[in-house]
């Protein structure tokens, strides 16, 4: 089954996309945020392209867990996907996930230059490696769960 990852911001979409496995996560790409219909387009270009059947994309809780005014914005987004794809989106808690990616580049050295054009990416695939990491465990609970 192919996922595909978004990290959802103001100004880019980072993109990842899962192999046929669904198993490991790699970044695709950055959209440069246009309008609602050219994001949703270009979104839905992915979908087709790759066979996408779900989509996991980045909310961005609160340190407490409470859900803040960037929520609202991806869960607006979120029900534009549905109705434009109809499939499910699936919301994974992003806390910390650009702040990974940030970190992970600098760590390869990868120039500040080139750490912008890249971090939403990564950090899409690291949204998306979250949610195929907890599947199995998912479901090994669900058969264990009387």
């Amino acid at each position: 089954m192919r996922v595909l990852g978004l990290d959802y911001g103001d100004q880019r979409i980072g993109v990842a996309i899962c192999d046929e496995l669904g198993m490991a996560a790699r970044g695709i790409a950055t959209l440069v945020r246009k309008n609602r219909d050219a994001d949703l387009a270009a979104i839905a270009g992915f979908v087709e392209r790759f066979g996408v059947e779900k989509i996991v994309i980045g909310y961005p809780l609160r340190l407490d867990g409470s859900e803040g005014i960037q929520c609202d914005k991806v869960n607006r987004f979120a029900r534009r996907l549905e109705a434009r794809l109809s499939m499910p989106i699936i919301r994974r808690d992003e806390t910390f996930s650009t702040k990974e990616a940030e970190e992970l580049l600098r760590e390869t050295g990868v120039r500040k230059e080139k750490r912008r054009a890249i971090v939403d990416r990564l950090a899409a695939c690291i949204i998306l490696q979250g949610y195929l990491d907890a599947l199995p465990h998912e479901e090994e609970n669900k058969r264990t769960t009387p």
